[in-house]
């Protein structure tokens, strides 16, 4: 049997409610308001994941720092925009240091190995002995 995800809706309601400190009607005013979007059953039931009991505990940590649940929805967005951005800049990140490694490869295969020698005027250079 394979582990549930963070994002495997299995809550009802009145779970999610009590996992997140907070009534089932406030669960209700937050979906109406965009949010949470609980996932459905096909009989229609609200059903909650872990994911969806984390956002809301952060909803009521913005709201018991006096911010209204637009407020709440627009911190949330950038919240979330932030976090793609910051997957973008690593996914970039990992991109040029390929590129960088990749093109160091190249540098090296593409080097010739040069014996020095020392040359003296008027003599032969030792380089043409072997």
């Amino acid at each position: 049997m394979s582990a549930r995800t963070r994002t495997q809706a299995v809550y009802v309601i009145s779970v999610a409610a009590e996992l997140a400190g907070m009534h089932p009607q406030t669960l209700r005013i937050y979906e109406r308001r965009g949010l949470v979007q609980p996932a459905r059953t096909q009989g229609g039931n609200r059903r909650y994941s872990d994911e969806d009991i984390e956002r809301l505990q952060r909803i009521a940590d913005l709201a018991e720092q006096g911010m209204n649940l637009e407020g709440i929805r627009r911190v949330m967005e950038l919240e979330a925009e932030n976090e793609r951005l910051r997957r973008e800049l690593e996914q970039a990140r990992a991109t040029a240091r390929h590129a960088v490694d990749e093109a160091e490869r190249r540098q090296r295969r593409d080097l010739v190995p040069l014996r020095q020698a020392v040359a003296v005027f008027g003599e032969r250079p030792k380089i043409f002995d072997d």
